[in-house]
């Protein structure tokens, strides 16, 4: 990131905790021996899973009177007994429990919505039935997913991660849990930046890693230790308000995200300046400001690494000069929805001329046609096209507004309070 001046006056978004971070740090608390505070937690549909889920594991979680904190006494180790568990929607909690499961000793039964059964779980399936685990799975390959746990060895593994960073870094945390720790490699890793905020939550929560010369990541078995940890404001949900700056010629300033952010996603800052927007990155905060030409295009990117700010691009990319092209999100098929052809087929519907491949889409200019989006139950989908509607004035009508609270339930009017000539996107149902 580049660090360019930004002189007119900045409007502060209110964003919501990270969900990587909070629910990285539950998970690791729970492992841990002893009592961790979670401070600024996340409070959305998917971090409310994760912690009931935990909590069917018998880990306590403690709420404060306003939830400015979560209180966690871990397991000091993996689980022990039986449980259901219910993931909802949540991909990491469906990701990352199994292994912590797998660690214990027991019966645990995971499911989750049909939406989350249609993702895939294939590779830490097979990974963790080559560790030793007795793993069923449903129809697929999938969930439901049972889980017969008497401790886990460890040893060597590789780990197949072209579809999703999860199936990894699931693994890494339950590692310190194993009698011999993990040494883990990643075959054709997508989202790599994920896997370095893992393996950074680790350590703060005293485990021992260790990357080798080769590429590999060594974990020493010895568990965790409780620690108190701050959640930065979410990055990926900080993207629609960056976007939002960029396409009003606004300034939009996002305190708690600065040069020691722990996310991958803040990258997403260095995209809009190549876009034409001004951005400063200080230690405490972020601030976009757009530019006095408007959105500019003309260029390609690849996004694989942070493959979930991909659609604030797309969406915006209609009000640029020239055709923007993003490249390295195959992946992306496999979310909540299959979002390149999720968000092509919104575009298309806007009168937008969009070009897609397998793992690209190519976006050309013009101005949107009024429109119903389909947003796939997909808060991603819903937001992008919030901050469209935003940037071109066209009223864009969500067929489920209220599917942003995955992440962010109040996101609708956080973007009214800042852009106060926004539509409210939750009475257009």
């Amino acid at each position: 990131m580049t660090a360019t001046d930004v002189s007119a006056p900045a409007t502060q978004a209110r964003i919501p905790g990270s969900k990587s971070l909070t629910n990285r740090a539950l998970l690791l608390a729970a492992a841990a021996g002893g009592v961790s505070t979670v401070w600024a937690p996340l409070l959305s549909d998917d971090t409310r899973a994760f912690r009931a889920a935990l909590t069917s594991f018998g880990v306590a979680v403690r709420s404060s009177p306003t939830s400015e904190f979560w209180e966690v006494t871990g397991l000091g180790g993996g689980p022990v007994g039986q449980a259901r568990l219910w993931c909802a929607d949540a991909g990491t909690a469906a990701r990352f429990l199994p292994p912590f499961a797998a660690a214990g000793r027991g019966a645990f039964l995971f499911d989750g919505s049909s939406q989350l059964r249609a993702r895939p779980l294939r590779p830490l399936v097979e990974a963790l039935r080559r560790l030793g685990a007795q793993v069923e799975t449903g129809p697929g390959g999938g969930l439901p997913l049972l889980i017969i746990a008497s401790d886990l060895p460890g040893g060597e593994l590789t780990v197949e991660s072209s579809l999703s960073s999860q199936y990894l870094s699931g693994l890494l945390m339950a590692a310190p849990l194993m009698r011999y720790g993990l040494l883990a490699r990643a075959e054709a890793l997508v989202s790599s930046p994920y896997v370095d905020m893992t393996l950074t939550l680790m350590r703060r929560f005293g485990a021992g890693v260790e990357k080798t010369a080769d590429g590999a990541i060594r974990i020493e078995p010895g568990g965790y230790t409780p620690t108190d940890l701050v959640i930065e404001p979410d990055a990926s949900t900080a993207s629609y308000f960056f976007a939002a700056a960029a396409v009003t010629g606004r300034t939009i300033t996002v305190p708690g995200l600065g040069t020691g952010s722990l996310q991958g996603d803040l990258r997403f800052v260095d995209v809009l300046e190549k876009a034409g927007a001004q951005v400063t990155v200080t230690e405490s905060a972020t601030t976009v400001r757009g530019g006095a030409d408007g959105l500019r295009g003309g260029f390609d990117v690849d996004m694989g690494d942070i493959s979930d700010t991909f659609m604030t691009l797309a969406a915006i990319a209609p009000l640029a000069d020239a055709p923007i092209t993003i490249h390295g999100i195959g992946h992306a098929r496999l979310k909540e929805s299959d979002r390149i052809t999720a968000v092509a087929s919104n575009l298309r519907a806007c009168g937008i001329r969009v070009a897609e491949g397998a793992d690209w889409i190519t976006v050309h200019p013009g101005r949107p046609a009024p429109a119903r989006i389909s947003c796939h139950r997909d808060h991603r989908i819903a937001m992008s096209f919030s901050v469209l509607a935003l940037g071109s004035g066209v009223p864009l009508e969500l067929d489920d507004p209220g599917c942003v609270a995955k992440t962010f339930p109040g996101f609708h009017a956080e973007l009214h309070r800042l852009f106060p000539d926004t539509p409210d996107r939750e009475e257009r149902q």
